[in-house]
């Protein structure tokens, strides 16, 4: 691999994660439970194949191991974690597949816009452009089609809109709270929370009910969540970051596809531009180079690169 570039292996890696993840819309469709309900089985399900990889390994006890501390940060990013899937599979119930996952795709934009805010850095003006493009894109996928349907077509959009800020908030807090935490650990630590989170709800709610159900839950837990969580991360290893950042717009891309060809809804014009633009500003944002002395926000990775 030449230096500064990304390994080809790596590159496909990060695009299959991003088509896997577009399939999540179709998977949720097939459940009649309630978005707290999705929630909880795949978070329950991807940290049951989380701690089944860490046991292979001998590697449970590293959870408990952390600094209390540390275990108050995993605890606040898994609750995040939780209110950010909430609003997005509640978002997937009410309105068409790609205003939710193109509203939802701000989040990467507002980042990168909200970083100074955590960071104490100065801001930077680059992102002005970026952001003036996916809030107008955002204007134009909530066009007057959606607010001529009004009711729960709207009110899915506001809460895809509202995923991009807690998605913004995920990333922003990772480094800052979990420095230091090996990947796999991270994400169980961040299941487990959101489980528990949500358990109440759940144990008062109408839960899934046949093979159809149950197994897409399971495909999104094991395949969906903890797979394509080692793949991505695996590849992490090999890809320059604003290269990764890029290729992840695969799934939204793919989500408006998908929901096109196996859920019929129709890709209007409005969707389209304003995409275009959600997507866009996306790419503008990634490609960027870090200001002088500010870090990009990135994912949580131990320093070893393990997992």
């Amino acid at each position: 691999m030449a230096k500064g570039g990304s390994d080809r292996s790596g590159l496909a890696r990060i695009v299959g994660a991003g088509l896997i993840w577009g399939s999540i819309p179709l998977l949720s469709r097939q459940v009649e439970a309630s978005a707290f309900v999705i929630v909880f089985w795949r978070v329950v399900f991807a940290g049951l194949a989380i701690a089944a990889f860490l046991g292979l390994r001998g590697r449970l006890g590293e959870l408990l191991a952390l600094p209390g501390r540390k275990k108050l940060g995993l605890a606040a990013m898994g609750a995040i974690l939780a209110l950010n899937w909430v609003l997005f599979f509640s978002a997937l119930k009410l309105t068409d597949v790609a205003v939710a996952v193109l509203l939802a795709y701000c989040g990467p934009i507002f980042v990168t816009a909200f970083a100074p805010l955590v960071t104490r850095e100065p801001f930077d003006r680059r992102v002005l452009v970026p952001l003036a493009l996916a809030l107008a894109g955002t204007a134009v996928i909530v066009g007057p089609r959606e607010l001529e349907l009004g009711g729960t077509h709207l009110l899915g959009a506001g809460l895809a809109f509202a995923s991009a800020f807690t998605y913004a908030m995920l990333v922003l807090n990772a480094k800052r709270l979990l420095k230091g935490i090996p990947a796999t650990i991270y994400m169980l630590g961040e299941d487990i929370t959101a489980a528990a989170i949500l358990l109440p709800v759940v144990l008062f709610s109408a839960g899934p009910s046949g093979p159809v159900e149950w197994g897409s839950l399971l495909a999104l837990g094991v395949i969906h969540t903890a797979f394509t969580g080692f793949l991505f991360l695996s590849a992490l290893r090999t890809v320059r970051a604003d290269q990764a950042a890029v290729l992840t717009y695969a799934e939204p891309v793919s989500a408006v596809a998908f929901a096109a060809l196996f859920l019929n809804e129709p890709v209007t014009l409005p969707m389209a531009l304003g995409g275009a633009m959600v997507v866009f500003g996306g790419v503008l944002v990634a490609r960027m180079e870090p200001a002088p002395g500010m870090e990009a926000p990135g994912p949580v990775i131990d320093s070893d690169g393990t997992f």
